[in-house]
């Protein structure tokens, strides 16, 4: 079951965290390519405080995003500033979300988030939990899957397994830490591929962030993932 408050806290633990990891910088490395593809440290840092406001978007009613488009802009625009503005905007941003998160409402509820993603109320914390997590490992400052929190890794493997299952395009695959197991693919292939390795190297393949050399698979190849 899902604990909207408890999460909420993660979250705000989480950008602490952050926020005191990138104060650490000096300015020019604001600049500097980040792990993702094509993004710069500060196009992270810029999409996390643009994502913190899209949710509390989506927690007041109103769409995530005006469009596709207008969110890869503010990106772009956001990405080029100072390292002091990069850091007062997620910290600025961080705060709205927390307030917004933190009013009374209906938690049971259904809300629609971006390409048409639908997702109940009370896992928005925790989707932002997510966001925070695994952006500070994509800065590349020093934070790896390896220092998540272990509850963290062990319900976002399970919320990716989620994410991919009955794809058309993932074989039916065991995903284990040889102590847990997760179902993801196509539901009633036979023989089931089976990944094993430790939780974060198997975070780090499920979540796009990690080829997979880490991990032992049996049953046939290592399952080519779609994007998120």
């Amino acid at each position: 079951m899902m604990d909207h408050a408890r999460d909420l806290a993660s979250v705000h633990d989480a950008t602490e965290r952050l926020l005191s990891a990138v104060t650490a910088l000096d300015g020019p490395a604001v600049t500097e390519a980040s792990r993702l593809p094509g993004w710069t440290r500060g196009h992270v840092l810029a999409h996390l405080a643009r994502n913190a406001d899209a949710l509390v978007e989506v927690l007041q009613g109103r769409p995530m995003y005006a469009s596709a488009d207008a969110r890869e802009a503010d990106i772009e625009r956001d990405a080029p500033r100072s390292l002091a503005t990069q850091l007062a905007d997620v910290r600025d941003s961080a705060a709205r979300f927390q307030t917004a998160a933190a009013a009374p409402q209906d938690w049971s509820r259904t809300l629609e988030l971006r390409n048409g993603v639908k997702d109940a109320a009370a896992r928005v914390p925790f989707r932002r939990w997510a966001e925070v997590e695994l952006h500070h490992v994509d800065l590349g400052i020093g934070y790896e899957l390896e220092d998540l929190p272990g509850e963290f890794t062990e319900r976002e493997i399970g919320f990716l397994a989620d994410r991919f299952a009955g794809h058309p395009d993932v074989p039916h695959t065991r995903v284990t830490d040889s102590a847990r197991a997760w179902g993801t693919g196509r539901a009633g292939d036979r023989p089931e591929v089976t990944v094993t390795g430790a939780a974060p190297e198997l975070l780090g393949w499920l979540a796009g962030r990690r080829a997979g050399s880490g991990l032992d698979v049996s049953g046939g190849p290592l399952p080519t993932l779609p994007p998120l």
